[in-house]
């Protein structure tokens, strides 16, 4: 008989892996291991190429039969624009409205691409990282057409321009290795086995190399120094948008991998990408960064928990 006991150990074999190399990532950047030069490569390395090729190695691999949700898909899409809407209304009254894009964007945008996925492929396998790479690729387009709106919004100078947002997320190397690995994994082609092997060691880097560049970039002074309110955001984020959208999934009767890969994907800490944009814009950085840190943090106990709930209940 499985106790609570050991549902709890097996939730942390899951999550604890991540999490350490987070916090490794701390500690390798105060003992002046890893410096802001070898982020800054690293995390270019990850996002244009180590991250696609894992991606598209996963799909071609992938039964879409299996894998391709049409539902899943539909659900996660009107599940954040939802809670997209219901931040935006809540900052209205709450936020100033200098921060408010920053504090919308922080609440809603997850990082998908490294902590969702790591998670995934760690408790599903290669169902969460085929799964999750086609639901990376909606994320993808969705949360940076949100960003732009909300924080473009705010700002005192600048307009909407969507042909720029179109074209950006057009060259997302994300997105194109989606829209590559889907037609060769729909035609059966098998591509040679020593090309193979050697995208498997190309891509096997993403994941330790991205989470090590994660926890490098929190800053726990500047978070120490002034939390503002980044304290409600990451709330948002972390506690109330994952609990709200998982009940959701599972009213509309979803449930196992598809409801666990949900809510990993719902509750992953506020994405890097989302500082760099902020930056980008002349908005609130350290706001920004300080949402990034506090979820970041939160994550290895709100993730664990909530993945211990549901696998408790047998439903993921």
């Amino acid at each position: 008989m499985i106790t609570l006991l050991d549902t709890f150990l097996r939730t942390l074999e899951t999550t604890l892996p991540v999490f350490v190399m987070v916090f490794l990532g701390i500690g390798l950047r105060r003992v002046g291991w890893i410096d802001q030069a070898f982020v800054s490569t690293a995390s270019a390395l990850v996002f244009k190429a180590t991250l696609p090729t894992l991606v598209f190695l996963s799909i071609i691999r992938a039964d879409l039969d299996t894998t391709f949700n049409p539902a899943l898909l539909g659900f996660y899409l009107v599940a954040t624009l939802i809670s997209f809407g219901l931040v935006w209304l809540w900052s209205t009254r709450r936020i100033n409205r200098h921060d408010r894009g920053v504090y919308v964007q922080g609440a809603f945008r997850g990082n998908c691409g490294i902590v969702g996925l790591a998670l995934a492929a760690n408790l599903y396998g290669d169902y969460g990282l085929s799964a999750g790479g086609l639901l990376l690729g909606l994320v993808i387009v969705v949360y940076n057409t949100l960003s732009v709106v909300v924080l473009l919004a705010y700002h005192p100078e600048k307009s909407m321009n969507f042909a720029s947002t179109a074209r950006d997320i057009a060259r997302n190397p994300l997105i194109l290795a989606v829209i590559i690995a889907l037609p060769v994994a729909g035609s059966g082609i098998n591509l040679p086995a020593w090309m193979m092997t050697s995208g498997d060691y190309f891509a096997s880097l993403t994941l330790p190399l991205a989470l090590l560049c994660i926890g490098a970039t929190i800053s726990l002074k500047s978070l120490r120094s002034d939390s503002g309110p980044a304290l409600g955001s990451s709330f948002w984020k972390m506690v109330l948008l994952p609990v709200g959208c998982t009940f959701a999934a599972w009213l509309a009767g979803f449930e196992g991998r598809e409801l666990g890969l949900m809510f990993l994907f719902f509750a992953s800490p506020t994405a890097a990408a989302s500082f760099v944009m902020v930056k980008a814009l002349g908005g609130n950085d350290k706001l920004a960064a300080n949402i990034i840190a506090l979820t970041t943090l939160l994550a290895s106990i709100t993730v664990t928990l909530g993945v211990f709930v549901l696998q408790s209940a047998g439903l993921a």
